[in-house]
């Protein structure tokens, strides 16, 4: 060997191995924070998404499998407590809001409004994500201003979740086997009694214990239903109305008779259902996963009778309709490299091309091809629940401190319902708060 190609091969040994030392290039890094719980222990360095269960499972799988198969770009994950949005605040007001975020669509307008969330139009096409792609629904959540705020990745709602054992033994089911629904308020009293009467237990199950979500959203289908203009000036809010006053009559009548359970918080409200402590639980579409693989499984009691799930019944004559929102990723409004801006780009095509996955939680594809496609619709219950793909009805997406007006509405409901309040002086102090609430932005 000469030694002009000795020196040759050592220097190109010595450039392979200082190769072999150091990274190629690196990961371009984002930052995102999510609510839907911690799972490390079962889901942690899963990425086989087809084996996740359930919304923490699911979505930290997805996460892992974005990160897996994108390794010029790292995300890192912060899981805040339901809903966060105290702390994505204080993010915003300390100048270190994370790159992508979870947010609920009736939130969105919060952060839009003050110029901190960055319009997603051009990063979409870039991708080639189009807003075409999306359901009405969905697309008129992320969409303010004539432009798109989030990448909508659901829609959601309230349930009735049936232990069909117990509607068989309360002799409310119909010829076909389906459960019998009630049509007016009056038959869902009578039915409820009737359950009452023949199982000697509560026909709801509610987490009403330190809640105020379920009292809004049941409310708020209610008012739908009666075709109730409450936020008809999205800065004023007419809630002490008739048709309010009727639905907080009918709830009260239902805890004063004992149609309801009344003590449970929400992990306690899930264990009563899974317990057969009654016989519909008032939750989510994202529960719809783990009661059917409790369905499934031999001695429990959604095994004995069946589980069964459907859209809230229309107790009034007015528009077919129940209070709906949705989840979508946000990207906070901040400087960028390019690099960066087609990182995010990814992070949204991924969670836009992998919208199947994510429905199995329950919830509503937010894609359309998703939603009419034969692999959704053969998971268990999209028959009965797929209805709320046009009956799901948000507030105006113009109304602000939605989550604010949650709290309101609910402690306010609450206690009229649980007779610490008469129903006319709730309904007055709340339609009072609210609007001061609003009157304050």
């Amino acid at each position: 060997m000469t030694h002009t190609l000795r020196k040759y091969m050592l220097a190109a040994a010595s450039v392979i191995a200082l190769a072999g030392t150091s990274p190629a290039y690196a990961a371009t890094e984002l930052t995102v924070q999510r609510f839907f719980g911690a799972c490390d222990a079962d889901f942690g360095t899963n990425t086989d998404v087809s084996k996740a269960v359930g919304e923490c499972g699911i979505i930290t799988s997805l996460i892992n499998k974005f990160n897996a198969d994108n390794p010029d770009v790292h995300v890192t994950v912060t899981t805040v407590e339901w809903s966060g949005y105290d702390q994505l605040t204080a993010q915003f007001a300390a100048g270190d809001p994370p790159d992508i975020v979870t947010i609920h669509q009736s939130v969105l307008t919060d952060y839009q409004s003050k110029g901190l969330l960055m319009p997603l139009d051009d990063v979409l096409k870039s991708v080639g994500v189009a807003a075409t792609d999306f359901t009405d629904a969905s697309l008129n959540g992320v969409t303010k201003d004539g432009k798109i705020y989030g990448l909508p990745i659901d829609s959601w709602t309230m349930l009735y979740h049936i232990n069909m054992d117990l509607f068989k033994k309360a002799d409310l089911v119909n010829a076909d086997g389906t459960p019998k629904l009630p049509t007016s308020v009056d038959e869902l009293l009578a039915q409820a009694k009737q359950f009452k009467e023949k199982t000697g237990k509560p026909y709801f199950v509610q987490n009403l214990a330190n809640e105020v979500a379920l009292y809004t959203r049941n409310l708020y289908t209610y008012l739908f239903q009666q075709d109730s203009t409450f936020f008809a000036d999205p800065k004023q809010v007419k809630i002490n109305t008739p048709e309010a006053k009727k639905v907080l009559e009918m709830y009260k009548a239902i805890y004063d008779n004992g149609y309801t359970t009344k003590d449970l918080d929400y992990a306690a409200g899930i264990n009563a259902f899974l317990a057969g402590e009654g016989g519909v639980h008032l939750n989510g579409t994202w529960v719809i996963g783990d009661y059917t693989a409790s369905s499934e499984k031999s001695g429990t009691a959604l095994n004995a009778g069946g589980y069964a799930v459907y859209p809230y019944p229309q107790l009034f004559p007015g528009k077919k309709a129940q209070y709906a929102d949705g989840h979508s990723w946000a990207v906070s409004q901040k400087d960028r490299s390019e690099d960066e801006t087609a990182a995010i780009g990814k992070f949204l095509k991924f969670f836009h091309d992998n919208d199947f996955d994510w429905s199995r939680t329950g919830h509503l594809p937010a894609v359309k091809a998703v939603l009419d496609s034969d692999q959704f619709k053969a998971l268990p219950h999209r028959d009965t629940i797929s209805a709320i793909a046009t009956l799901g009805t948000p507030l105006p997406s113009t109304v602000q401190r939605q989550f604010a007006i949650q709290d309101i509405i609910g402690q306010e409901m609450s206690a009229a319902v649980t007779g610490q309040k008469e129903i006319d002086a709730a309904l007055a102090d709340m339609e009072q708060r609210i609007n001061e609430l609003l009157a304050n932005i």
